[in-house]
């Protein structure tokens, strides 16, 4: 029997997990996204601490893949005001396309060095 998509991932998501996890001077960029909003935390695993979070909840403006880019940038100057300019990416089993890109190019663009 083929596993879901949904088991696939979460595979993939544990894979990546245990080679990567963020301290507190770089934290880990963690992206989540559903069918309407997506959303990114910074998280230290040191403390098992948010330090700072994001998502497009409330913002609706825009397609999926603008929306990325802004929530990727407000989270990169969230960042900036806490003094964190590096993370480690986490695109917990998603493909690096799309709006998990998107997201990503919109931290880079905000000055998150990863």
């Amino acid at each position: 029997m083929k596993p879901s998509n949904l088991q696939q991932r979460r595979r993939r998501q544990v894979r990546i997990r245990a080679k990567i996890s963020g301290t507190a001077a770089r934290p880990r960029l963690s992206v989540h996204r559903s069918l309407k909003s997506i959303y990114a935390q910074l998280i230290d695993d040191t403390t098992g601490k948010v330090l700072a979070s994001s998502s497009s909840v409330k913002e609706k403006k825009g397609s999926g893949v603008e929306l990325a880019k802004k929530i990727g940038l407000e989270l990169a100057k969230k960042a900036k005001a806490k003094k964190i300019t590096a993370c480690v990416f986490d695109r917990s089993g998603y493909l690096y396309h799309g709006r998990v890109k998107s997201l990503a190019e919109g931290a880079r663009e905000g000055g998150l060095k990863f």
